[in-house]
């Protein structure tokens, strides 16, 4: 069983008019395209990039959100996307590159074509070790409501993706909800890693019902769960393929179509425990079959 870590198939129009016959819809009662998180296949890409992509595309995916990509340039990274039928409509950039490096990262990423920039773990106001403090969370807060002005202008979202960490409170504080309630609304989205917040013993139904329209994306991955899971329990949570866990996605779809404006939906297997092609067919079934 994978324990938690962390994080030539024919291309072009005429696969992806023979593929338009038959796709299946993520997440059918949202109507999203099929979509996975490429740090899923990091592994493979690095030993052959393109042979992965068209892999991915020929599971039924269509749309993917990059992350743990090879070093190669943006165009040659859209060229790759394009051949092999995929959408790049979101990336995950790091603290530093959302910030310190925004420039830069908006040009390379406008290249690639995406829609969204997603940033998937905090930095702190000063440098130093151990826990994030509550001002270092609301410095989070500060930055990304200024990148998220600047991305705006720029015609991408800027969001925030979960881990567990977000949970661990401080001074009384749950830190994902001082993002939540200091992060504006017309500036930042969020990325709901639904497995995370389950990891983390928390309810993504509960936390959508809180808040309400602020999850634009979700990442989608299942866990062998203990009936006590908690923030302090993270590490006995066990990575699975999607329907073989703990974690049934119907109620929290449902809760989505009911007052969340959920745009993408992205597989995430961060370990396989069956063979990496066998493991997204399994995820991909899942969700085609998925009802609420």
């Amino acid at each position: 069983m994978g324990s938690i870590t962390r994080r030539h198939f024919m291309g072009g129009a005429a696969a992806v008019a023979a593929f338009s016959s038959t796709r299946f819809s993520l997440a059918e009662p949202l109507g999203l395209e099929p979509g996975i998180q490429l740090y899923s296949v990091r592994d493979q890409m690095a030993k052959d990039f393109e042979g992965t992509l068209a892999a991915v595309r020929k599971a039924g995916y269509v749309e993917v959100e990059s992350a743990a990509l090879p070093k190669k340039s943006a165009a040659e990274i859209r060229k790759a996307l394009d051949q092999a039928g995929l959408k790049c409509v979101s990336s995950h950039r790091s603290f530093v590159d959302v910030t310190k490096n925004l420039d830069a990262t908006t040009e390379f990423e406008k290249t690639v074509g995406v829609s969204n920039i997603i940033c998937p773990g905090p930095g702190r106001r000063n440098a130093g070790r151990g826990p994030l403090t509550i001002d270092d969370w609301k410095y989070n807060a500060e930055e990304f409501n200024k990148t998220g002005e600047k991305l705006k202008k720029a015609g991408i979202t800027f969001g925030y993706h979960n881990h567990w960490v977000e949970f661990a409170p401080v001074d009384g504080k749950v830190p994902y909800e001082e993002l939540l309630s200091l992060c504006e609304p017309d500036k930042t989205t969020f990325e709901m890693d639904c497995g995370w917040v389950k990891v983390a013993g928390h309810d993504p139904v509960a936390l959508m019902k809180k808040y309400p329209n602020r999850f634009s994306m979700f990442h989608v991955k299942d866990f062998h769960l203990p009936p006590d899971i908690s923030v302090a329990k993270h590490d006995e949570a066990k990575v699975t393929e999607l329907g073989r866990g703990s974690i049934d996605y119907r109620p929290i779809f449902a809760q989505a179509a009911k007052n969340q404006k959920i745009t993408h939906a992205f597989v995430e297997q961060e370990a396989f425990d069956i063979p990496w092609q066998e493991s997204l067919n399994v995820d991909a079934t899942y969700l085609k079959n998925l009802t609420i």
